[in-house]
């Protein structure tokens, strides 16, 4: 059994969540803050049983897309000393599949 966490952008969550729930994944929803751009994300807790792992890391991988944006520094970014516009990737997902010792329903 493994647990995975995957951060995405809100934009792409409910697409996430609902691709989720429909391939029969239990899937738990947090919103988080955090990161390189210190923006709001939504972290999802998804429990898969190792042979389903893969399958569950597709369907978050084609519902979270990665997409570019111009960001201007300035909110922590390059310590506020640039203030012209760069161009950053920003969505997709980050993933991370950890083992889980005990899985218990009460």
């Amino acid at each position: 059994m493994k647990l995975i966490f995957a951060i995405v952008q809100p934009k792409d969550a409910k697409r996430v969540r609902n691709a989720c729930i429909d391939a029969h994944f239990g899937v738990t929803q947090m919103s988080s803050v955090g990161g390189f751009l210190r923006e709001g994300n939504t972290t999802f807790m998804i429990v898969s049983k190792d042979e389903r792992v893969d399958e569950a890391l597709k369907v978050i991988k084609e519902h979270a897309q990665a997409r570019r944006q111009y960001l201007t520094p300035g909110n922590g970014i390059d310590n506020g000393v640039s203030s012209y516009p760069i161009d950053v990737q920003v969505g997709g997902a980050i993933c991370f599949v950890v083992p889980v010792e005990r899985y218990m329903e009460f």
